[in-house]
């Protein structure tokens, strides 16, 4: 098989896991089951979601449905454009293994695309902040921390800060850190200048070599609206995820993450995502 898109044609309104044919290119028909999610948090819902697509690391996701009839390894991507748009795939077609970043999946968190527990780095150096689990979560806008560790970020960057040109706007409530520079700031290219010290989450493969997720201005700021520029990395335990950290989409733009459930390994490279490139043999969406 060479390519080819992949269009569901079947409705996925009932109850449950319903079946679909999935249409991989114009002489090849699949048939799988998936489902819509009707209570995304505990609690009796009036008002039913749709929509959930199973990708997880489970026998019944929509990627290992296609890996146990044969039609892919069972490798599911994404790559989501700082522009907006991306693409997601099925897989191992649309990247050279060499090219990419791999860091092992957790034995221990097997519920998420989890690459167990790291270690927070700031300006290439370790911060002792340590053995933070953390999770790859597509379905987050933004990157949450647990409560010490993102105090222990907002001090390093309020002084790296101090001292220049950028005053806190505690008036702008788009994220609960943002910074006002002279004027407003059109892109974050404009206010990185002030961000230069690197942000890391290194991971531990083996208990031996660590492998680094790096963090540049563009994976962790955001432009308000009032020109203002946000540390769009929260604080997760004020939301409820306990000691959970969470890699959101923010800080996955333009680049191709992997995750490869046979290997159990999570790997990512920079990418544009804003075209889809040359392939051997996947299906994309």
């Amino acid at each position: 098989l060479s390519s080819i898109g992949i269009d569901i044609i079947a409705n996925a309104g009932g109850r449950g896991s319903e079946y679909a044919e999935v249409c991989l290119s114009s002489y090849l028909r699949v048939r799988m089951s998936y489902g819509c999610g009707y209570d995304q948090i505990p609690g009796t819902s009036y008002h039913p979601l749709d929509g959930i697509l199973g990708l997880g690391r489970g026998k019944s996701s929509i990627v290992s449905q296609l890996q146990s009839q044969g039609l892919v390894r069972n490798v599911v991507g994404h790559c989501l454009s700082g522009r907006g748009g991306g693409f997601l795939f099925f897989g191992d077609g649309l990247y050279d293994s060499s090219h990419v970043t791999w860091t092992s999946m957790s034995q221990e968190f097997t519920k998420y695309y989890s690459p167990g527990s790291a270690e927070l780095h700031f300006g290439g150096k370790a911060t002792g902040i340590k053995n933070l689990i953390v999770i790859f979560d597509s379905g987050s806008s933004y990157t949450y921390l647990n409560s010490q560790a993102y105090q222990a970020l907002t001090l390093l960057l309020k002084k790296e800060l101090s001292g220049r040109s950028l005053k806190e706007a505690p008036e702008d409530q788009t994220l609960p850190l943002c910074w006002k520079g002279r004027k407003p700031f059109r892109s974050v290219h404009d206010a990185k200048k002030y961000f230069k010290t690197s942000l890391a989450l290194a991971f531990a493969n083996s208990g031996r070599r660590k492998t680094q997720f790096e963090l540049h201005p563009e994976a962790y700021l955001i432009i308000s609206n009032k020109g203002n520029v946000c540390l769009g990395i929260l604080n997760g335990t004020q939301v409820g995820l306990q000691n959970l950290n969470v890699i959101g989409d923010i800080s996955m733009q333009d680049r191709m993450v992997v995750y490869d459930n046979e290997k159990q390994v999570i790997g990512w490279s920079p990418a544009n995502c804003d075209r889809l490139p040359r392939f051997k043999s996947a299906y994309y969406m």
